[in-house]
Formats: C-alpha cells, structure tokens, sequence
C-alpha cells in the first residue's frame, strides 16, 4: 500500500525528448513538461483507483493488476495495457492503438518519492512525484 497518496509532480528527466519519440507536437510537449500532474493513488488488494489531476484534464482509471484494460493519454492517443507487480514495483505495458508500438513504465517508492520511469522506441524518461 506504499502508492496510496497524493503525489505532485516535482521534476523530469529526459521528459520532452521522451514526448517528441511518442510523437507529440512541441507546443504540447512544452506544455506537458510543466502540467502540475496530480496523482491519488488508492490501492485496495489487487485494485486500483488511480485519479490524475493536471492542468489540462482529470481523468479516473481504475484497474485491477493483470487485466487489460484501455486508457488514452492527455494528448489523445489511446492504448491498452495491463499494469502488474513486481517486487515493489508496478511496472506497466501498454501497447499504442494507431501504430501497435509498446510503451513501458514503472512506478516505483525510492526513498521519499514515487518515480515514475517511461520507456518508448529506445527513449527513457523519469518523472519524480513528492507526497502531498
């Protein structure tokens, strides 16, 4: 239950490079970079609910470890994945719906932060989360 919280998005690494590979247009990548993104993470077993609060949406995604499921992205493209546990980990893979390509991530508790880490055609990204 180590998820469970509020967690602001504090700083990014390699994050726009990370956008531009998904093939998002720079005026949203600038934009994203500094969305204010919100994450309330509840965890109930094997359950999810997961709200994402940003400057440009709100959305709620729940989910249960191992069922696949569809999400869009705030940009609009839409995937489908599962997220499952691994260790400490959440580790996720979701598979593009306009090109078939496979986005990987992460979450993970290092220290005092959720980190997020991101994977797409050979660009890692990270993006840090401190505990409201």
């Amino acid at each position: 239950m180590a998820f469970n919280g509020t967690w602001k998005a504090d700083r990014n690494e390699n994050y726009e490079k990370f956008m531009e590979q998904m093939g998002i247009n720079v005026m949203k990548r600038k934009l994203g970079a500094h969305d204010n993104l919100k994450l309330t993470i509840k965890q109930d077993g094997n359950k999810f609910s997961v709200k994402e609060s940003s400057t440009f949406r709100t959305v709620e995604i729940e989910f249960t470890l191992g069922t696949i499921f569809d999400y869009s992205l705030a940009d609009g493209t839409e995937l489908n994945g599962t997220w499952s546990s691994e260790g400490d980990k959440l580790v996720g893979k979701f598979t593009r719906k306009d090109n078939s390509k496979v986005l990987q991530t992460t979450r993970e508790i290092v220290g005092d932060e959720l980190v997020q880490n991101y994977s797409y055609e050979g660009v890692d990204a990270k993006r840090f989360f401190k505990k409201e």
